[in-house]
């Protein structure tokens, strides 16, 4: 997690994935309980194992270990297509409207630059497009096609609720009673937290999983 604690007891939703903080951060959880005790806050854990966190909470979706990036992508394309996001944060505070090249580009998962051989990428192709003066160009409506949050939408696309179902190993229907709970803090009078240590922070793929 990257939350303080405060932050915490002050969510309406706590999302649990890659820990058991029940268990193993006991004196932490007591504020996700008193989130959940005083403002009705929904506990959503989403797990391999029926742990001791996934017995307090609203919600217990089962998944296939090493799955949890493709959950997170359907997260990701559940919100972006419904608008359950902070609009005005993700103009003012993210990257989300820069401009990416013309020539960033990606198929099938894989972004421009992939060299199959030697499993690397060139990553010329991945900076922004420039003004005059040397800085880089935005577009504060988020329309644009080359725009990080464009490229963003399109690229998660793929991650239907169906998609989500075969990989995770859930149902559908489990998949999207859970994104409608996480997704109901995506407008500016709910919060949301995540808690993730230490699976996810431990994993070989941690870096793309938190990020």
């Amino acid at each position: 997690m990257t939350n303080g604690w405060t932050d915490v007891a002050n969510s309406d939703v706590v999302l649990v994935m890659g820990g058991n903080p029940a268990e193993n951060h006991p004196v932490g959880f007591r504020f996700a309980m008193e989130a959940k005790r005083n403002r009705r806050a929904r506990i959503v854990t989403i797990d391999p194992r029926f742990n001791r966190t996934a017995a307090v909470s609203d919600l217990f979706v089962p998944i296939r270990a090493g799955s949890d990036i493709a959950f997170l992508g359907g997260l990701l394309h559940y919100a972006l297509e419904r608008d359950l996001y902070h609009r005005e944060y993700v103009e003012t505070h993210t990257t989300a409207p820069f401009i990416v090249d013309e020539e960033f580009a990606f198929e099938d998962g894989f972004f421009s630059g992939w060299n199959a051989e030697t499993r690397s990428y060139d990553k010329s192709s991945w900076g922004y497009q420039l003004d005059s003066a040397g800085y880089a160009r935005i577009d504060p409506t988020l329309e644009h096609p080359q725009s990080v949050f464009q490229l963003m939408r399109t690229h998660y696309s793929r991650y239907t609720s169906e998609t989500v179902a075969s990989i995770c190993g859930c149902t559908v229907e489990e998949f999207e009673r859970a994104a409608e709970i996480i997704c109901s803090t995506g407008n500016g009078g709910r919060a949301g937290t995540i808690l993730y240590a230490l699976g996810w922070t431990q994993h070989s793929h941690s870096v793309q999983l938190i990020h």
